[in-house]
C-alpha cells in the first residue's frame, strides 16, 4: 500500500440486528490502484429499502444480512486516489455505497465517515451542489423509471421525496400537468412551482389514466389502480415490495393492462439527472427537511421512519473524526 494512503478505518452505522443500530469503528478495506478513499461528508437515509432493512423486513436479497452498513446516498470527497482511479484528490463525488468493511456486511455500505470504492462507480459533481447532492441516487431512480423526461406519465402515487422528483422530471415533458395522489395531507405542499397537482385519491375523478407511476410499496395497490386506467394503459412499479404482489385478473383483463417494473437506476440515468441539474431545468430545493449529526445516528433513524413531516433525512460526517 502506497505510504501516502490514509488511515484505514472509519466510524460507520451499523444495524446489528433489526431496529437495533450503533455507531461502530470498522476497519477499512485497503484501497487498490483503480479505488479511491473517500471522506463523506453527508449520507442520506432511504424511507424505502433502508426502513425495510431496519424493520427486518427485507425480503432475501443478495448481500442481506445482519451486521451491516447501510446507505447509497453519500457525497464526499476524494482524499486518496489509486494511479489508476482516474479521480483527484480534492473532488467532491457521489457516493452510491461501499464494500469495504471485511466481515459486515455493505448494503448498501455508504453511510459511514470514510469510505474505500472503486473509482468507477463514483461521479463526480460540482462544489455547489453540496448537501444536495445525497439526493442523486433518488433523482435517478425516478428518471429511470419512467425512461427521463416524458408526457406519457400522468398519474404519480406518493408525494415522497421519490414522487416529488419523478413528479418534478415528469412535468419537463410536453403534455398534460401530472397529477401525484397522496393521502397524507401532511404532504400534500411542495408543488407550488413545479408544473404538478397535489390532491387525495378521493378528489379525483379520473379513470382514463395512460400511465400510472407508483411510488407506494403498498403491495395491495393495485386493483385501485387499475381501476383508474384508461384501456391499454401502464402501470410502473418503482416502489420496492416487500410482500407479494397482487391483483384481480378480470379488470386487468378488461383494460388490456400492461405493467412494469423498474428496477435500480444506472450510471446513464445519473448522468441525464446531472445534466438535468446543470442545465437547471431540475431542482433539488425543497427536499431535504431534517439534518443530523451523524453521532446521532440511531435518533435520526427513527425520526426519518416515524415523522411524516420529514421528507429526506441526512446524516452530517463533517465533525466525525
Amino acid at each position: 500500500m502506497n505510504p501516502d494512503t490514509p488511515k484505514l478505518e472509519a466510524l460507520a452505522v451499523v444495524l446489528e440486528e433489526p431496529e437495533r443500530l450503533s455507531l461502530q469503528r470498522l476497519a477499512l478495506t485497503p484501497p487498490g490502484d483503480a479505488d479511491v478513499v473517500v471522506d463523506i461528508e453527508w449520507s442520506g437515509i432511504s424511507t424505502g429499502t433502508e426502513r425495510l432493512l431496519w424493520s427486518g423486513r427485507m425480503p432475501p436479497f443478495p448481500g442481506m444480512g445482519y451486521p451491516l452498513v447501510p446507505g447509497y446516498e453519500s457525497v464526499g470527497h476524494v482524499i486518496y486516489a489509486g494511479p489508476q482511479a482516474g479521480l483527484a484528490v480534492g473532488q467532491r463525488v457521489f457516493v452510491p455505497g461501499a464494500l469495504c468493511y471485511g466481515e459486515v456486511r455493505g448494503l448498501f455500505g455508504g453511510a459511514a465517515s470514510r469510505v474505500v470504492v472503486p473509482a468507477a462507480r463514483l461521479m463526480p459533481v460540482e462544489e455547489s451542489l453540496g448537501e444536495q447532492g445525497v439526493l442523486l441516487a433518488l433523482a435517478a431512480t425516478a428518471y429511470h423509471a419512467i425512461a427521463g423526461p416524458s408526457p406519457h406519465v400522468e398519474l404519480i402515487v406518493g408525494h415522497g421525496v421519490l414522487g416529488r422528483l419523478l413528479a418534478r422530471i415528469a412535468a419537463l415533458g410536453e403534455g398534460a400537468r401530472p397529477v401525484v395522489w397522496e393521502t397524507n395531507p401532511v404532504r400534500h405542499a411542495g408543488a407550488e412551482g413545479y408544473g404538478y397537482d397535489v390532491m387525495t385519491p378521493d378528489e379525483d375523478p379520473r379513470r382514463d389514466y395512460r400511465t400510472i407511476c407508483d411510488m407506494s410499496g403498498d403491495a395491495k395497490i393495485l386493483d385501485s389502480l387499475v381501476a383508474r386506467m384508461a384501456r391499454g394503459g401502464e402501470i410502473v412499479l418503482a416502489g420496492f415490495y416487500h410482500e407479494p404482489v397482487s391483483f384481480t385478473f378480470p379488470p386487468a383483463f378488461m383494460r388490456e393492462a400492461r405493467m412494469r417494473i423498474a428496477a435500480e437506476f444506472q450510471p446513464s440515468d445519473l448522468a441525464a439527472v446531472r445534466s438535468l441539474l446543470e442545465s437547471g431545468r431540475l431542482s433539488l430545493d425543497g427536499l431535504i427537511t431534517h439534518r443530523v449529526p451523524a453521532a446521532e445516528a440511531d435518533s435520526a433513524y427513527r425520526t426519518a421512519f416515524g415523522d411524516p413531516t420529514c421528507l429526506k433525512m441526512i446524516l452530517d460526517w463533517r465533525s466525525i473524526a
